[in-house]
């Protein structure tokens, strides 16, 4: 099929462009910047109505993304894109089928019990980011879409994660805030694959992960490749309050312990091969 791959120059747009021309698919990259593969149509999801003629199916990945301060300013520049741009997507979009990447920073904030299915609540997000994903995210939902919701997406050209991560290390150690918790992460490669095979599934929410979850000391331990100390979790609440460079919602990324529910997704046949070993070989 011609298949539309917006924001197909970002880390995970450009992962399925790349595993959709594998597929024998002809690729179209809507964005402000050419993807890897196929033919490049501009695209700035912040005002423009995106053109779509000739493309059979849409896999939207075009978002504004990050961990912004609060402020009027930046929930506006997000709400132009998540939710401004899906709505002008959707429009030109019509009977077409959509998959829409959301995340999973659409759930209301933990900690949680257990693992997290496609039931738990999506408000009370605490930054731009996840109230306007979620707010997009209920627009495509309304228009039969399918959304996929992965969690702390990783692989070869993050610019995101890992930078984020890094941000723990002082002196030789890697400084994480209360006790060890489980978490899912989600390979570049499998939600790239879940892409591709969602657009045949029935529209909806479905959670994408890794096969299993993980460890969150090991995890960082390994990755940053220092030793890991904790601190209390309140008193780095309590600095996130006031220091630019840390926010509530990057403490709850490393405090929450979420582990989300792949049952619905396994139920159409999802199956994750890529896992974080893969990586630290």
């Amino acid at each position: 099929m011609r298949l539309a791959v917006t924001g197909g120059s970002g880390f995970c747009g450009a992962a399925v462009a790349r595993l959709a021309a594998a597929a024998g698919h002809d690729v179209v990259c809507l964005g402000r910047r050419p993807g890897p593969v196929g033919r490049h149509v501009r695209w700035d999801a912040a005002g423009e109505v995106p053109d779509l003629a000739g493309a059979d199916a849409v896999v939207h990945l075009a978002a504004a993304v990050g961990d912004p301060r609060p402020g009027r300013r930046a929930e506006a520049a997000y709400r132009a894109v998540n939710v401004g741009g899906t709505a002008r997507l959707l429009e030109a979009a019509r009977d077409r089928p959509v998959v829409w990447v959301s995340s999973a920073s659409v759930y209301r904030p933990g900690p949680y019990p257990g693992p997290v299915d496609e039931d738990h609540p999506a408000d009370g997000q605490r930054n731009a980011y996840g109230r306007t994903k979620a707010a997009g995210e209920r627009l495509a939902l309304a228009a039969g879409a399918v959304a996929l919701r992965p969690r702390a997406v990783y692989g070869d050209g993050d610019r995101h994660l890992l930078p984020r991560l890094r941000r723990v290390v002082r002196g030789g150690r890697a400084w994480l805030p209360g006790p060890d918790v489980p978490m899912s992460l989600t390979a570049v490669e499998n939600l790239a694959a879940a892409c591709l095979a969602a657009l045949s599934w029935p529209g909806g929410a479905y959670n994408i992960a890794d096969d299993r979850p993980y460890r969150r000391d090991e995890v960082l331990g390994r990755v940053l490749g220092v030793p890991v100390r904790h601190v209390p979790a309140g008193l780095i609440r309590g600095i996130a309050s006031v220091t630019p460079s840390l926010t509530r919602y990057a403490v709850d990324q490393l405090t929450d312990g979420m582990v989300l529910d792949l049952g619905r997704a396994r139920a159409q046949g999802y199956r994750p091969r890529r896992e974080l070993a893969d990586y630290l070989v």
